[in-house]
């Protein structure tokens, strides 16, 4: 069980509520006060109007094939719970923001009474304060101890800028409470000479799970007075911790607990989250402890105009000469473009790294050849005010563009997930989304970045070439009737566990009675981890053997191993680092890496040494991996009929090679050539889910043996293609094998796997949704104005097989037939 090279992921979140505030209805502006700077105080354009200028090129008009209005809606305040101190409420006044919404005092009400609670409610709806009216008027509580330091609490985010982000805006509140509150950021960034400091005099850490599972937990004699204070907890942007990652942080967090008992403390934990299904459930699961829901959202809204925007056809020809549309990223380039030079101020979230840096590039050489007066005045300093945010940059450029994203200098910023959560980027008029991010959660939390005021916002979601895109542009009633995901996340899983009870043992002895802490997995797991000298009992408790960290186990991330550093050849530069996970398929020999608007080729990849050498260059082109992948069953957990066929769940093991990659043509995503790689295989034990199909039910789908490789292989693409519209996944967390006769199970068989070790609870979605998710699949396919299939719904952007044999017709015959016995729900 050698944790430490776990595979990373590969191939294709109740009760009665105990307080009612008295509420009343207000206009919606008096409780926040605007924060756009006095430059910004224009009359901003209306979101419709936006939307008629970027509609009004010519053939733009048909690209909208949806336009949604939501109205605004008024807030509701109510007063915060007496046991405030006044000190806190009179800050939280003198930052104009005279009383609370119904929902933060509801909240502040139950951390009060100790119990913990998740805010569950829209982007910009005042989680933050909700939480930290509390967490402050503990704190100065705590002053008045005779070590100053009586109460102290603990913040996390999922990312370092929001935790800088919430810093700043607790220093600001704070600020006329004087020493009292004394909050300070601990992560990697954190200089060494601060760190003592902040454990000895803070008492309000914000941090990460990263840095909480390496640098605090296992260093916890160091933190013991802050443990021993610990009050609250705090947990922005639980949505999340879903999946691998998800599970990994359901762990950290009881280590934490574990420890906080062994000091005699028992915080309350104080959850923030997106509009969520269940997120009562979802932070119980995540926690370890009982968790109030608060979500009714009382805060007000301004009005959205929410556009569903499909490029259109080209004359060019893809795969076996499917026509191609207009890529997302040439098309959001454009849109970017558009909205700067009417001086929207607008973000733009990409999925890729890459996405980011091409859409901001490409704006920035559009706007750069703008001629005088043909827009804005100034038009050729307007592509300074654009620029890209990703992970993977250093800190020192991170800080830089938050800076510059919050004084307003910049105008534009295509950005990945990096800037979804929670950042306070006040007075932005646009998003633009290009390409579904994966589940209704995040299009809600990316949606909601822009209007933040209070006022009026436009938000267009750009589709992709892809099954899941095409459907829901087409399908708007998915989207806007739809509620939004339960989160999937499953602590159980061995391959996360057990590193965690390696670390648990390191920190602090296990004994029996921590064993319930950590779930109903752990007795049966101790043993093996005895058997593989990573534990030994001594008397009544398991010990850590090693020399090395047992906090070094395991990446919480998911990733499977240590980031590979990306190295400018000539200079020996560090230009940033890609996950392990992902070096194969990102910065293998010959593929193209950009950072910061620069293009570079890699030169060389070293596994052994986790480095990839790269050299700046200008390729007219971009590069996509290929690979190949073949999957066994080792256990079938579930077995349920579908007519004559069956549907499975249970574990797998996938073999994963990289083999080739393609280089396409910038833009217009044409395809130049292929080149072979030698990269080393990889194996991934996991989750799947898989359907067979018999030799009737083909006969009944008039499938003959010439069409089923095809038929199965194009059911596989546009299955895994619609499963994040039933699950918080993202196609690129899960993977599929179709074979028409599978040696396990001696049928034609489709397999969906979760692309992370033990599985990341996509696939058991799956199993339990398969009626609906399998019936979508189907619509999307047959509804395709295609004719033999095309990215829009069979092809895949990750087959291994350059998407050869697809069957576009026979796939919706199949599946008719499979669907056609299936049970119901």
């Amino acid at each position: 069980m050698a944790f430490n090279h776990l595979p990373a992921g590969v191939h294709d979140a109740l009760g009665p509520l105990s307080v009612t505030p008295v509420t009343h209805s207000v206009p919606m502006a008096k409780n926040h006060r605007s924060e756009r700077s006095p430059t910004d105080s224009a009359a901003r354009p209306a979101p419709g109007a936006v939307l008629d200028r970027l509609a009004s090129a010519p053939g733009r008009a048909s690209r909208i094939t949806h336009t949604e209005h939501l109205p605004p809606r008024e807030g509701r305040h109510a007063v915060w719970p007496d046991r405030i101190r006044a000190e806190v409420i009179s800050a939280v006044q003198a930052k104009g923001i005279e009383h609370p919404w119904a929902h933060q005092a509801r909240a502040a009400e139950h951390a009060l009474d100790g119990e913990s609670v998740v805010v569950a409610t829209g982007t910009a709806s005042g989680k933050s304060l909700a939480y930290l009216v509390p967490v402050l008027s503990g704190l100065l509580d705590g002053s008045e101890a005779p070590s100053g330091r009586g109460a102290t609490a603990l913040y996390l985010a999922p990312t370092k800028a929001l935790a800088a982000d919430q810093c700043r805006s607790v220093k600001e509140i704070s600020h006329p409470l004087g020493t009292a509150v004394r909050p300070a950021v601990y992560d990697g960034d954190t200089p060494v000479e601060e760190r003592e400091w902040i454990r000895q005099y803070a008492n309000y850490v914000l941090t990460n799970p990263d840095m909480l599972h390496r640098g605090i937990l296992p260093s916890h004699p160091r933190w013991s007075s802050f443990l021993k204070a610990l009050k609250y907890v705090v947990i922005d942007e639980c949505h999340t911790y879903r999946g691998v990652f998800g599970s990994h942080v359901a762990q950290v967090l009881r280590r934490l607990r574990r420890l906080c008992t062994r000091y005699g403390a028992s915080p309350v934990f104080l959850l923030a989250s997106a509009t969520a299904a269940e997120p009562s459930v979802a932070a119980s699961r995540l926690t370890g402890v009982p968790v109030v829901e608060v979500a009714d959202d009382a805060s007000p809204r301004g009005e959205l105009v929410f556009a569903l925007w499909e490029p259109p056809l080209t004359e060019l020809h893809g795969e076996k000469g499917a026509p191609v549309r207009r890529t997302a990223t040439a098309e959001t380039a454009d849109l970017l473009t558009d909205l700067v030079l009417q001086g929207v101020r607008s973000v733009v979230f990409v999925r890729s790294r890459r996405g980011a840096e091409l859409i901001s590039v490409i704006t920035q050489e559009r706007l750069a050849t703008v001629t005088s007066g043909a827009g804005t005045a100034g038009d050729r300093s307007l592509a300074r005010r654009v620029a890209a945010y990703r992970g993977g940059y250093l800190a020192e450029e991170r800080r830089a563009l938050e800076r510059a994203l919050h004084s307003g200098e910049l105008l534009g910023l295509a950005t990945t997930t990096a800037l979804e959560l929670g950042i306070d980027v006040s007075g932005l008029d646009a998003v633009v989304i290009a390409g579904y991010p994966g589940t209704r959660a995040s299009l809600w939390q990316q949606a909601g970045r822009a209007g933040r005021s209070g006022e009026g916002a436009l938000a267009v979601l750009v589709a992709r070439d892809d099954p899941l895109d095409t459907f829901l542009v087409h399908h708007p009633e998915a989207l806007f009737d739809q509620p939004v995901e339960s989160t999937v996340l499953d602590p159980d899983n061995p391959y996360v566990l057990a590193p965690h009870l390696c670390a648990a043992a390191a920190e602090i002895p296990l004994t029996d009675d921590d064993l319930p802490l950590f779930g109903p997995a752990t007795e049966d797991l101790l043993p093996q981890l005895e058997a593989a000298k990573l534990l030994r009992r001594r008397t009544k408790a398991w010990h850590w053997t090693r020399r090395e960290r047992a906090a070094d186990l395991t990446d919480i991330r998911g990733q499977g191993g240590q980031p590979v550093q990306i190295v400018e050849a000539g200079t020996g530069r560090l230009l940033g680092t890609v996950d392990a996970g992902a070096a194969h398929t990102t910065v293998h020999e010959g593929a193209v890496h950009l950072h910061q608007g620069r293009t570079y080729l890699v030169r060389e990849l070293d596994l052994d040494e986790s480095v990839a050498l790269v050299q700046e260059a200008d390729p007219p082109y971009s590069t996509v991996a290929r690979d190949t992948t073949s999957i066994s069953i080792l256990e079938t957990d579930i077995e349920v009929p579908w007519g004559d066929g069956r549907l499975c769940y249970g574990s797998v093991e996938v073999t994963n090679q990289v083999v080739s990659f393609l280089r396409r043509k910038l833009i217009t995503g044409e395809v130049l050539g292929e080149t072979k790689l030698d990269l080393p295989p990889r194996t991934l034990r996991t989750r799947a889910v898989w359907w067979t199909v018999t030799e009737d039910q083909l006969d009944a789908a008039r499938i003959n043996p010439e069409i089923l490789g095809g038929a199965l292989h194009a059911a596989e693409h546009a299955s895994i293609g619609m499963l994040p519209l039933f699950a918080t996944c993202d196609r690129w967390d899960i993977g599929g094998v179709s074979i028409p006769l599978h040696p396990d199970t001696l049928l034609p068989t489709v397999f969906v796997y979760d692309g992370h070790p033990g599985g990341a609870g996509f696939a058991e979605r799956a199993f339990h949704t398969a009626r609906s998710w399998l019936t979508a699949t189907r619509e999307a396919i047959a509804s395709c104005e295609c004719d033999t299939g095309c990215p829009s719904c069979i092809q895949s952007p990750k087959c291994g097989n350059g998407n050869d044999p697809l069957h576009k017709r026979g796939a919706v015959r199949l599946l008719t037939e499979l669907l056609r016995e299936a049970p119901a729900g």
